[in-house]
């Protein structure tokens, strides 16, 4: 991911084209609402937006590289084995 939404975008529609059950984009939450704007306008939608998890990774106060890696691939198993509620 870059700060351009002319690159970012067409690489998450792209993303959005293949069976990736998770896909991962950096930005904050802001940035995430804007961009799910954008992808709506160019096309995208429905349940297919769902697999755009951003900001990336699960809020567990991460501050260093390793620490940010872990939450990622954190939030790609949780995702990919949900817990059964009850």
């Amino acid at each position: 991911m870059s700060h351009d939404p002319k690159l970012d975008d067409p690489a998450l529609l792209a993303a959005l084209g293949t069976d990736a059950f998770y896909i991962g984009a950096l930005g904050s939450r802001r940035t995430h609402e804007n961009r799910l704007k954008r992808l709506i306008e160019a096309g995208a939608g429905g349940k297919a937006l769902e697999r755009i998890h951003g900001p990336v990774g699960l809020s567990i106060g991460a501050k260093t590289p390793a620490e940010i890696a872990l939450s990622i691939m954190g939030e790609i198993v949780a995702t990919h084995r949900p817990q059964k509620k009850g």
